[in-house]
């Protein structure tokens, strides 16, 4: 029933475009207790399927700039290539740092990409009321 609930929220949060898999990877290893290579590569199952409904969605409502996104998914096969290759090769513990890693940074830039919000509009809503 757990990994329902995980499941559930990591689709919520992938047919969003935010990631869900990060999420998935972390729920995994962390409340279930699956090796970080098992996580990874189960949340690439989880992806085939919920990227095909969003990307079907997003298709729809005409979302898809598809100048953009073709090199994007060359790009992204071959970074997937090496990743896997790489991912193989480094041991668990190394592994899980690289990740915690990626999610701090991730964390950064989304306080960054707030703060940076919040002082614009600040500014903007300051420049308003002194006209």
């Amino acid at each position: 029933m757990f990994e329902m609930a995980i499941g559930l929220i990591s689709g919520f949060v992938s047919g969003m475009g935010m990631g869900g898999g990060t999420i998935l990877i972390l729920c995994l290893s962390m409340f279930i207790g699956i090796e970080q290579h098992i996580a990874q590569a189960t949340n690439l199952v989880f992806f085939i399927p919920t990227s095909i409904i969003a990307i079907i969605t997003n298709i729809k409502q005409k979302y898809i700039d598809f100048k953009v996104a073709i090199p994007v998914i060359i790009s992204g096969i071959l970074g997937a290539i090496i990743g896997a290759i790489y991912s193989n090769k480094t041991d668990v513990k190394s592994l899980k740092k690289y990740f915690g890693i990626f999610l701090a940074l991730i964390a950064i830039w989304e306080i960054y990409s707030l703060v940076k919000k919040y002082i614009f509009q600040k500014k903007t809503h300051n420049k308003e009321r002194k006209k």
